[in-house]
């Protein structure tokens, strides 16, 4: 099954349903979302999480950024139907605090899709090293789990601006 992630907004509130295994792959258009509420007042975030076969902790960092926007404008964050597997995945990270766990129906927007983002591979790497940087500075037990990483993503985006560079001084 292929993944799909359908973000809508109806006001100020935010619904996201996510369809099969969200992996870095994914995050994108989530990040491309919590940045754009990072000056921006909503009043909820809801995420059904029922069709969800696992994530990555790429995935779980960008929810982590979302979570932390909502707290920061007084928003609940909700996370629907998580199941054992996601419910422990995210406690495991100790993102319990980020979110209000419920089972049932979220409610869906007679509102408007929401953009996605791309998937270009610096994006990507971007993607995964603001998560990463997210999950630790959520729980500092998360720390020790993503530093190296952490450190290997920014090496690789590095060596990627320096790439850009070169080829832009021979053109």
């Amino acid at each position: 099954m292929s993944t799909e992630i359908i973000i809508s907004n109806d006001g100020d509130a935010y619904f996201i349903t996510v369809n099969g295994r969200a992996t870095f792959e994914h995050a994108s258009q989530l990040r491309n979302l919590a940045k754009s509420l990072e000056n921006t007042a909503f009043s909820k975030i809801s995420l059904n999480l029922a069709n969800c076969g696992g994530m990555d902790s790429t995935f779980m960092g960008i929810l982590a950024m979302l979570g932390l926007r909502a707290k920061k404008v007084g928003a609940p964050m909700y996370v629907y139907n998580a199941g054992e597997l996601n419910l422990s995945l995210l406690q495991g990270l100790g993102l319990k605090k980020l979110f209000e766990f419920r089972n049932g129906d979220m409610g869906q927007s007679s509102g408007k899709d929401w953009a996605s983002g791309s998937g270009e591979k610096s994006g990507r790497a971007e993607t995964v090293l603001e998560a990463h940087q997210t999950l630790m500075s959520a729980d500092e037990q998360n720390v020790k789990k993503f530093e190296k990483v952490v450190e290997l993503v920014q090496k690789d985006l590095d060596n990627m601006n320096k790439s850009k560079k070169i080829g832009r001084a021979h053109v």
